[in-house]
């Protein structure tokens, strides 16, 4: 926490993924996008096909481009974006693969010179000549993301690094290698799907016929290499990251629904589209396919990184920057003495370092709705316990001051009216409310956290018993600081579930 505070005014997820996610999609498209020229251009020069290589030139173009261009532009920009959201996480990434980036480095340029050169001979270059440089230029784009994955791969599962600091043993961690082979089928699978739009947009023909076929084929072999890959990352995860991940969040679960989904459709529009239907392939229709494709990347990367929730780095480092070794410390001092640079609020110094990282105010991942219609005992509570009750959160180990000074600059940004003014209810349904508002961030009847046979059989006594004692169940646990109106709603709305065995 030692460095000034960058304020984005929108959510660091968003900003990151605006970057980074363009950037993934462009790079391990031009390493697919390398392989593509070099292997076609060996096929069509052994058939002498004038047609196919006069198409392989101008596509050789775009190539050089999106590489040179745009690959370098977002690379820069992912590192100038990761330098402000997150410091001290991108300080140990440098600290510790300084030599990987330098090796990372050398195979982008001598990528971008392979590439210039590539283009530039097409025509000029002995053919022998310029398929070796076309090779070189596949070798250096994979070899560089080979390197990177080490360090992506090694921020979900470090591995021995937790002990050892290694560089080999982060950059070699468990998933290392499933992941290498899986985003080999990523740059196979984006390599088809451009080439197949560029070739729906050529006359009808047996030139666009063959070419459909053949850029289909690509996009089906990245498929083919993704699913087993898969499924052996899947199982090289440890399995307190599954466990913790699949039971306490919806998201990885979505994700990889969603991938599978994603997978079949693909699937299913390169076999009927790209080989049965080739010389009627409309650039409509393969546009919808891409869309599919990149939905289907997505959400590997979206399932990916929810996995490492609440770490940055994955036992090492919460999302906000802090190292487990220095909770410890922090429990003691607190956060604020770590800050350098403050300003004259207390809590809003302490939101923007402990929880900024992750979340805003009223905007991505807003919290005041979370805070609203509470009170400032309930907000400090929540603040608390918010790394026990929410554990896919970092945990909070400030003081108790500094919660209740976030928890105020929090509570006093949302809305303040009492539920009961608010919402318009009484009874069992404003005890609903109340319980989503007061109790449902962290349990959920029939789901995380049920509360459901807790509540089986209870009279209103036991109901007001257990409002009386919520504070001292759990040391993360709030206590029951809402008004008479709420509690007895809450007390009607208890017994009520406890009757109808947790209907709702």
């Amino acid at each position: 926490m030692d460095y000034p505070f960058w304020n984005a005014g929108v959510g660091y997820g968003v900003l990151m993924a605006g970057i980074a996610i363009l950037h993934v999609f462009i790079s391990q498209f031009a390493i697919g996008g390398g392989l593509y020229l070099v292997v076609t251009e060996t096929r069509m020069r052994r058939r002498n096909d004038a047609e196919g290589l006069a198409y392989l030139e101008r596509l050789t173009k775009f190539f050089v481009l999106v590489t040179v261009v745009l690959g370098a532009v977002t690379g820069v920009g992912i590192w100038f974006i990761i330098g402000l959201l997150n410091p001290a996480a991108t300080e140990v990434l440098i600290h510790n693969f300084v030599w990987g980036w330098a090796i990372e480095w050398t195979f982008f340029i001598v990528e971008i010179a392979a590439a210039i050169f590539y283009y530039y001979g097409f025509r000029t270059m002995p053919k022998k000549t310029h398929l070796v440089v076309g090779w070189i230029y596949f070798a250096a784009a994979w070899l560089s993301l080979a390197v990177i994955n080490g360090i992506l791969s090694f921020m979900l599962t470090p591995g021995k690094w937790i002990t050892t600091g290694s560089f080999w043993d982060g950059i070699l961690n468990p998933t290392y290698l499933p992941t290498t082979v899986f985003r080999t089928g990523i740059c196979l699978l984006l390599a088809g799907l451009y080439t197949l739009l560029v070739a729906s947009r050529l006359p009808n023909g047996a030139l666009k016929a063959r070419l459909v076929r053949w850029n289909a084929g690509w996009g089906l072999a990245g498929l083919v290499v993704m699913a087993p890959s898969f499924y052996w990352f899947f199982h090289s995860l440890p399995a307190s990251i599954i466990k913790g991940s699949f039971d306490r969040l919806p998201m990885p679960a979505q994700m990889m629904h969603d991938s599978f989904v994603f997978a079949g459709i693909l699937a299913l529009a390169l076999i009927v589209l790209g080989m049965i239907f080739s010389k009627r392939l409309v650039t409509v229709l393969s546009v919808a396919v891409m869309l599919v494709g990149l939905g289907y990347v997505g959400s590997f990367e979206w399932f990916r990184e929810s996995l490492r929730k609440p770490w940055i780095i994955a036992g090492y480092m919460y999302g906000n920057g802090l190292v487990v070794g220095d909770a410890k410390d922090f429990e003691k001092t607190g956060y604020l003495p770590h800050i350098r640079y403050r300003t004259d609020d207390e809590g809003a110094d302490l939101f923007r370092h402990a929880c900024n990282t992750c979340h805003t105010i009223n905007g991505y991942k807003a919290l005041a709705p979370h805070f609203a219609h509470t009170d400032e005992a309930f907000a400090a509570g929540l603040v608390r316990g918010v790394g026990v009750m929410k554990v896919h959160m970092p945990p909070f180990v400030g003081t108790k001051a500094e919660s209740e000074a976030i928890g105020r600059y929090i509570w006093k940004r949302g809305d303040r009216t009492p539920l009961p003014k608010t919402s318009g209810l009484t009874g069992v349904a404003l005890g609903r409310k109340v319980f989503e508002v007061r109790c449902g961030t962290c349990h959920q009847l029939g789901g995380y956290k049920d509360l459901t046979d807790t509540f089986s059989g209870m009279s209103k006594e036991d109901a007001s018993d257990l409002l009386d004692g919520s504070g001292d169940l759990d040391a993360a646990m709030p206590a029951f600081s809402g008004n008479a109106t709420e509690r007895e709603a809450l007390i009607e709305y208890i017994v009520s579930v406890g009757k109808k065995g947790g209907a709702s």
